[in-house]
């Protein structure tokens, strides 16, 4: 069977507990990304004359496998696994592993390295087969775990990995899926890290192009290096190096000049210029831009990707949000650089976003193509779209797809984008700071001063629900009457808005012309779906489905395209991106697994069975649902009686209740109870309520027992019919019962919201203007008056 990839994930990180304790995550990562990168090569190029990565005979992981219990096991990893698989593919820095102050000495060491390599044996973990053609599995499992790494390695130490969404939206925006791309088409990314940020851009070109990487730390190239050959890229040219004091690639005494460049570099380096003369910088960077003031480097690597492209390259570049707006040799240069036209695009970040700060950040967006005939700089505020993530912020797909749709098309959007002319920069002095030049605050829901003095609702707020009464023209009316010139009252009862609302024919034809439209996508997209067959790329699949589904929603009234796209994504997250894979593997199969568990002593036992494609209740619910209906009777009967047994227990538990002369309220005890007061006229009222609870008690077992036989019984006959399943059938229980099915339920909860929000507004405003300041005045006298007369009658003179 296919090796899903959720599985894959969790089986990988869980050789993470293996290494916890001794080291930091920053620094078990590269035991863990070197074991991966060792059984992946092994697994695909193993044997393989001409294979783009050598493995020395002696080097595999079956070889370093054998290797598990030996007491000199780290040792004869280093030199017998390590040494020769760096040295035949120019691999350097690889991580030690008979290092006593990480891993532990003697025995300790023996088993941490032992039960590592174990847990890459796993048969599931077979590479050479477990792979889409065309789907990177590996890759994004070694993306999986450079972000969870990030994660846990802390503040200081998890620049090495720009986050895979931020990666996305540049590779996009830069156009090179647009462009006609070859293996001559060069893509460049001075500050590499672990090569993240440079294998999006190249997976979003059409064809093979040809990357180059600096990267200052020696670690982290090497992670950047087996990153490459992890995502079928092993000729890309990965370099160990300072990019600004040295820069590696170069055209004789010239900087090599690329077409698309891209970078995440550390933010605000105050080093930037350590090893180099910036006033006599032999590349030319800085002319005639002007110097990067000395403990601010972002221009600095700005400045040298500028340098880097060739007069028609595009770029893209990551620096915090200060280089838009901090004076001095910043502005020189940020005035420069506009009046040259390179700053095609400047798009703002939500804050919290990257692992090594938790400041804002932006994109800058870089095209020498077309500057000489700029005329302003497209401007996104995006800081206000994400979700939150654990310590950090991260970007949603419709986060990200609405960043890249609206930086592609160049459209004005209120709130959110706008074209800004030069003149209007220069008007502000070059300072790019974005809200200045898009206001992307929530407008105050303002107080009306005559509302409240007089009542009415005023029509100025209605007006701002004027997407509802566009869809449902006379709802207004049926919610509202007329008050005075400007404000209006409520025509219905608070309790009875949300009644008026969902009952009124306009609306419900809106709602039911909405599920219509879904309907119309849902029949489209099963045939799609059902038409799979095996070998087919998933993430080709979600990537037309996604599209369609946008497509479909785009330019209807009161819902959000891209919420709506969002669930796909999360839904495909979750549960469609597994099952995908296992069709475009084994194809359309219910297989079923005994899920067969060891306990501590090893014995292994039977704890049923599973179905990862077609879930039991799918089954279930198609062929067996009268079974089903008759099991939840029963279950029903059998909560109603355990009821009554807890409210007899109550009733009869205090200190001179039936109960009371109990340890434990069971069977044995409460019969043994019965037996010694029997005869006795005094306690009958106790024998009553032993009685019936030892009658309930008798209901409970029975019901526990037919409820399990029925369980049985229906569990063995859905077992049975999976192998009778046609593959028509089980197209029909995965697409239709459980994709799209799942799919309709989430979009109709945004038809609910929709509603919701339209009926909490609507009360929201009765209830502030319901009652007007006279009327309040009013009532305070009276409340006032009343306690005045209180407290009189006890004798208190008040005045």
């Amino acid at each position: 069977m296919a090796l899903k990839k959720s599985e894959l994930y969790s089986s990988l990180w869980s050789s993470c507990d293996e290494l916890r304790g001794g080291m930091d995550a920053s620094q078990y990562k590269d035991y863990v990304l070197v074991l991966l990168f060792i059984k992946y090569i092994s697994d695909k190029y193993a044997g393989q004359p001409f294979a783009p990565i050598e493995i020395p005979l002696g080097a595999s992981f079956r070889d370093m496998a054998a290797l598990k219990g030996k007491p000199d096991i780290g040792d004869q990893i280093n030199k017998k696994i390590i040494a020769p698989l760096a040295n035949a593919n120019q691999l350097s820095d690889m991580p030690d592993f008979n290092d006593v102050n990480r891993l532990g000495s003697g025995k300790e060491m023996v088993e941490r390295l032992t039960n590592l390599i174990a847990i890459f044996e796993n048969k599931a973990l077979d590479f050479s087969r477990n792979r889409a053609e065309g789907d990177d599995i590996l890759g994004d499992a070694y993306e999986y775990l450079m972000r969870h790494f990030a994660t846990e390695s802390g503040k200081s130490k998890g620049q090495f990995y720009t986050p895979a969404e931020v990666s996305r939206i540049m590779a996009q925006i830069i156009g090179i899926r647009e462009a006609r791309t070859s293996a001559a088409t060069t893509v460049y990314d001075p500050t590499c890290g672990s090569g993240s940020l440079l294998l999006k851009v190249g997976d979003e070109a059409g064809s093979e192009v040809t990357l180059y990487g600096q990267e200052k730390d020696a670690a982290t190239s090497g992670l950047a290096r087996m990153n490459m050959i992890l995502h079928n890229n092993p000729t890309a040219l990965i370099v160990q190096g300072n990019t600004l004091a040295d820069p590696r690639f170069r055209d004789g005494d010239r900087l090599k000049t690329f077409d698309y460049v891209v970078a995440n570099p550390p933010f605000s380096d105050k080093r930037w210029s350590t090893g180099l003369d910036p006033l006599h910088d032999p590349y030319e960077r800085f002319q005639p831009f002007g110097v990067p003031p000395a403990k601010q480097g972002d221009y600095a690597y700005l400045l040298h990707i500028v340098r880097s492209l060739k007069s028609t390259g595009k770029g893209a570049c990551i620096l915090p949000h200060g280089v838009l707006f901090r004076g001095n040799a910043e502005a020189d240069i940020r005035r420069a650089l506009v009046r040259k036209g390179y700053i095609k695009g400047i798009i703002g970040l939500p804050a919290n976003l990257f692992y090594g700060t938790g400041i804002p950040a932006c994109i800058i967006v870089i095209d020498k193509e077309h500057a000489q005939h700029r005329q302003g700089i497209f401007m996104i505020d995006a800081s206000q779209g994400f979700m939150k993530d654990g310590p950090k912020n991260r970007l949603r797909s419709q986060d990200i797809h609405r960043i890249v749709d609206t930086f592609k098309k160049q459209r004005d959007v209120p709130k959110y984008a706008r074209m800004v002319p030069l003149a209007e920069i220069e008007r502000n002095e070059y300072n790019l700071n974005l809200p200045r030049y898009i206001d992307g605050t929530e407008a105050e829901d303002r107080q009306d001063i005559e509302g409240h003095l007089k009542g009415g609702i005023p029509v100025a707020d209605l007006e701002a629900l004027q997407p509802y009464w566009d869809v449902c023209p006379h709802l207004k009316s049926a919610l509202f009457k007329p008050c005075r010139p400007g404000y209006l009252d409520l025509a219905v009862d608070k309790a009875a808005i949300k009644t008026r609302i969902y009952q009124h024919p306009e609306f419900t034809a809106f709602i039911n012309g909405m599920n219509d439209h879904f309907a119309a996508w849902r029949d489209r997209a099963a045939q799609t779906l059902k038409a799979l067959t095996p070998g087919f790329h998933p993430k080709e699949v979600i990537a037309e489905l996604s599209e369609d589904l946008l497509a479909h929603y785009t330019a209807q009234p009161l819902i959000d395209k891209y919420d709506v796209y969002q669930h796909l994504m999360d839904y495909w997250a979750a549960i469609m991106q597994d099952d995908c894979y296992l069709i475009a593997a084994d194809g359309w199969q219910a297989a079923t697994t005994r899920i067969i568990e060891a306990d501590k002593k090893g014995k292994e036992k039977d704890k049923g069975w599973t179905c990862d494609l077609v879930p039991k209740a799918l089954i279930v619910a198609r062929y067996y649902a009268e079974d089903q209906d008759a099991i939840d009777l029963l279950a029903l009967e059998l909560e109603s009686v355990t009821a009554r047994i807890a409210e007899l227990e109550e009733e009869h538990g205090g200190e001179e209740g039936a109960f009371s002369e109990l340890d434990k309220v069971n069977k044995a005890n409460v019969a043994a109870r019965l037996k010694e007061i029997r005869g006795d006229a005094e306690a009958r009222t106790e024998a009553a309520a032993l009685r019936d609870w030892l009658e309930l008690n008798a209901e409970e077992a029975e019901l526990k027992k037919r409820l399990k036989e029925a369980e049985a019984v229906l569990d063995a006959r859905v077992y049975a019919y999976y192998p009778k399943l046609s593959q028509a059938e089980i197209k029909t229980l995965v697409v239709d019962d459980k994709w799209l099915a799942a799919l309709d339920k989430d979009i109709h909860s945004e038809m609910d919201r929709i509603s919701q929000r339209l009926t909490q507004r609507v009360r929201m405003l009765a209830e502030r203007y319901e009652t007007p300041l006279p009327q309040m005045i009013s009532r305070v006298a009276e409340l006032e008056a009343k306690v005045n007369r209180h407290l009189e009658k006890m004798g208190f003179a008040w005045k």
